[in-house]
């Protein structure tokens, strides 16, 4: 077993709803069913699915008669009443009690006051990301997550080249993460382990644009109290395949490396997961690049 096996357990929230797949119900909750029996299903984390399309969720994990397996972990993307929504949420895990459970909550916050109010109501029930805007100093923002002892999200791109952050924001972002002691994930843009121009969505006529890599961004959080600014900057654009080096006990990027102890701690205490459309191209591309068995 290779160190990226514990930096990369889990990792990916299966997000098949959202853009740029836009899947329907039925054929993102057979998806997860099918990725649950996967040889990589190690890296397979939650279904991701907003409260307003709980309904169909369950209606489709109904459908499936028996062939859900275990109780399914269930990622619910808030909206704008969120009092309304967590009391829906306690509803669909009554009602669906060992077929599938809603343990966390998402949602985009942008004020100090709306991270408290969601904090008060998730209570112990449920872990909360809080989506906060990086394109200015979030220091204020990541402060109010910490103090209601719930958890940072970022945005890492989206299906137009003006949705990618910089470099400098996402690295602003992880330090006041890393200063507040509060964990985060990301969302969007990562469907490749490493930096490289690709489509921002499956259509023949998408635009094309520079993707950042998972293996780049969660590498980065793992290492990010050695490195300097403009090591983390670079780290994070790193397009050269050749520069990480995977083996048994750590994973190295040129001069520095990441041990799996190190690894296993980075995820628990830095950075979780992150949230994709596709749980294929994750995958395939790590094996692509003999990185994955």
């Amino acid at each position: 077993m290779s160190a990226l096996r514990p930096l990369l357990s889990g990792i990916v929230d299966y997000a098949g709803l959202f853009p740029p797949a836009g899947l329907d119900m039925a054929t993102a909750v057979r998806n997860y069913a099918d990725y649950r029996r996967d040889d990589a299903s190690w890296m397979l984390g939650r279904f991701v699915a907003p409260v307003s399309r709980l309904e169909e969720l369950a209606r489709e994990l109904r459908a499936l008669d028996g062939d859900a397996g275990d109780e399914w972990p269930i990622a619910a993307l808030l909206g704008s009443d969120v009092t309304s929504d967590v009391a829906a949420i306690a509803a669909f895990n009554e009602d669906l009690a060992g077929v599938a459970r809603i343990d966390v909550l998402e949602g985009r916050f942008t004020t100090p006051e709306a991270i408290a109010h969601v904090a008060s109501l998730a209570g112990d029930h449920f872990a909360v990301y809080a989506e906060v805007p990086i394109d200015r100093e979030p220091r204020e923002l990541i402060a109010a997550i910490a103090t209601a002892g719930i958890n940072a999200k970022v945005r890492t791109g989206g299906v137009t080249p003006e949705a990618f952050p910089t470099a400098a924001d996402i690295v602003r972002f992880m330090r006041r993460c890393a200063e507040a002691r509060v964990p985060f994930k990301a969302t969007a843009g990562l469907h490749h382990p490493i930096r490289g121009e690709h489509r921002l969505t499956y259509a023949s006529d998408a635009p094309s644009g520079a993707m950042y890599g998972y293996l780049n961004v969660f590498l980065t959080a793992a290492l990010l109290l050695e490195l300097t600014d403009d090591e983390a900057f670079a780290l994070l654009e790193e397009r050269d395949p050749r520069a990480f080096i995977v083996s048994r006990d750590s994973v190295r990027w040129r001069d520095h490396e990441l041990r799996a102890d190190q690894a296993n701690a980075a995820r628990e205490q830095i950075a979780s997961s992150f949230g994709s459309c596709s749980f294929r191209e994750p995958v395939d591309d790590l094996r692509a690049l003999s990185l994955l068995p």
